[in-house]
């Protein structure tokens, strides 16, 4: 499935950091080595928007992790062992261009991506608190995610907020994205 995608993936992940690409972290070669390694873990699955001309507009992408994942062995403090002792979806990447934020697109995103999770009780995802000054990580909140740490996933990575939610959730969530 990341064949028929990576290009789509790629495309939209330059533009969506497009301020941050300078970065070693954010370049788009790294971005791609992640993708490719992301793209061959367990349970991979991501889902695109489309304008309707057929221009990406918008990605979310996630694997499945296990107890053992080195995802849970980054995050300080260690997780609570009711997040760790099932299978877990790790949120690994949400992207959305510019002209189509604020209109619900992320979130559609994330819901799709979600519903094809029904076997995990959570969802986990680290997010930069500096992104947005601070407004990705509200959004986050507003669907119902909450802090359960940090982490730093390689020297390069600034120091994220590890977060947590249900993949079940009553309602839909209350902020746009």
């Amino acid at each position: 499935m990341l064949a028929s995608a990576r290009d789509d993936l790629v495309a939209v992940y330059r533009d969506v950091r497009a301020e941050l690409l300078h970065l070693p972290n954010y370049a788009v070669s790294a971005f791609a080595e992640r993708l490719d390694r992301h793209g061959s873990d367990p349970g991979w699955t991501a889902v695109l928007a489309y304008a309707e001309d057929g221009e990406p507009v918008g990605y979310a992408y996630s694997n499945v992790i296990e107890t053992d994942d080195r995802w849970w062995q980054r995050i300080t403090p260690f997780p609570a062992a009711e997040y760790i002792e099932r299978p877990a979806v790790a949120l690994k990447e949400l992207g959305v261009r510019v002209p189509w934020r604020k209109t619900g697109t992320s979130v559609s995103l994330h819901d799709t991506l979600l519903a094809q999770h029904a076997r995990e009780p959570y969802v986990s995802l680290m997010v930069n608190p500096a992104a947005g000054e601070g407004k990705v990580q509200r959004l986050y909140e507003s669907w119902g995610y909450r802090s359960i740490g940090t982490s730093q996933p390689s020297p390069e990575s600034p120091v994220l907020t590890a977060m947590i939610r249900s993949t079940r959730r009553a309602g839909k969530p209350t902020g746009r994205g």
